[in-house]
């Protein structure tokens, strides 16, 4: 079966950085797209960043950019989202996403195949 574990989150001060882990299992990892996605109480889930592992193609939501990095890990079939510069409105559960996927570009959010439990991340002011 294929499963998405999220680790990482926690409760951080405003101006600090986390990073976040999605570890896949029961899927050869390479082949797919995996997506960061975060929702808030009381709103919809929006993106925050993908990569396209067969390209090592990466995007990012304009309002994350410049504060957000992802990176890969093949050998440990593990993608890691680095949060900086966090603010009270970054406050949300995280979730990451999979899908097989062979473009360079990343998927749309309906796209996503499985998703993972998600990991909380609190900013305090």
């Amino acid at each position: 079966d294929v499963q998405l574990v999220e680790s990482g989150g926690g409760l951080v001060q405003a101006g600090e950085s986390l990073s976040l882990s999605c570890v896949g299992s029961g899927f050869t990892f390479e082949y797919y797209a995996i997506g960061w996605f975060r929702q808030a109480p009381g709103k919809e889930r929006e993106e925050v960043g993908c990569i396209s592992l067969q390209y090592n193609t990466r995007h990012y939501a304009n309002s994350m950019r410049g504060r957000v990095g992802i990176f890969s890990d093949l050998a440990e079939n593990t993608v890691t989202l680095r949060l900086n510069n966090l603010s009270p409105d970054d406050t949300a559960i995280y979730h990451c996403a999979a899908v097989i996927w062979y473009d360079r570009k990343c998927p749309s959010l309906h796209e996503y195949s499985y998703w993972g439990q998600g990991t909380q991340v609190t900013v305090s002011s």
